[in-house]
């Protein structure tokens, strides 16, 4: 596992870039829906009953929790895809990226209702679970899409299925699932849903920069110098 340490560039943020590339998957796949083109190519079905799907270019996409998974996403679908981004935090961030444009939206409903794509990063804890319910999908867009690569908690999976068996969403995108590993049979009926089994880091390069991480926080406690990652509520 670590012997290309020398060979990695690792910064503070080690899970940023593969968890970010994770969210840009399911992002293309629930707009594009090629999960749902796949199947069909492995049950020799070509391209019979396949809807007709949608660009992500140019579209608007909403971060929830601009931290630094968050501001990667952002970054790659504006630079790459030329989508608008919006942003929701608790506060509005004080340095917020310079190289694309991006807007803060002070309620969550205010993100969601302009909002063709959804995607969530937020940490889980007592006031996130299930923050995502009911009244968050009835704000969104008619046929946009939800990404989830955080934790499976943060959405409450009832709302979740009421919205896709209402077709409120043209797709979702989930890496993650509120009883990790089991998912939700449920979901397996909704072939505008893409899965998978919490991809975010199961790279060898991701699992290098989070060792040297480790590496850099023990050496800082043994230096008594500031650690480089810590928790904002442990600040």
């Amino acid at each position: 596992m670590f012997a290309n340490l020398r060979q990695v560039t690792h910064t503070p943020s080690a899970v940023d870039d593969a968890t970010a590339t994770t969210s840009t998957y399911l992002i293309i796949s629930a707009m594009r829906q090629f999960s749902r083109a796949e199947v069909a190519c492995r049950e020799g079905k070509w391209k019979k009953a396949l809807p007709l799907a949608r660009d992500p270019e140019y579209k608007t996409l909403g971060i929830i929790g601009l931290g630094g998974i968050g501001t990667v996403v952002a970054r790659r679908m504006a630079l790459g895809w030329g989508m608008r981004i919006l942003y929701h935090n608790r506060r509005e961030v004080a340095n917020p990226p310079s190289d694309f444009p991006i807007e803060y939206k002070a309620t969550l409903d205010e993100l969601l209702a302009e909002s063709d794509v959804v995607s969530i990063h937020l940490p889980l804890n007592d006031h996130t679970r299930n923050i995502f319910g009911k009244a968050q999908f009835d704000a969104m867009k008619p046929k946009s899409v939800l990404v989830n690569t955080a934790r499976g908690g943060l959405v409450d999976e009832t709302a979740l299925l009421d919205a896709l068996e209402s077709q409120k969403l043209h797709g979702v995108g989930l890496d993650v699932y509120p009883d990790e590993p089991a998912i939700n049979p449920e979901l397996f009926q909704y072939p505008n849903v893409t899965l998978l089994p919490h991809m975010g880091t199961e790279t060898w390069d991701s699992r290098d920069k989070m060792a040297l991480m480790v590496l850099d926080n023990i050496l800082a406690a043994l230096k008594d110098e500031p650690l480089p990652n810590i928790v904002p509520e442990h600040r």
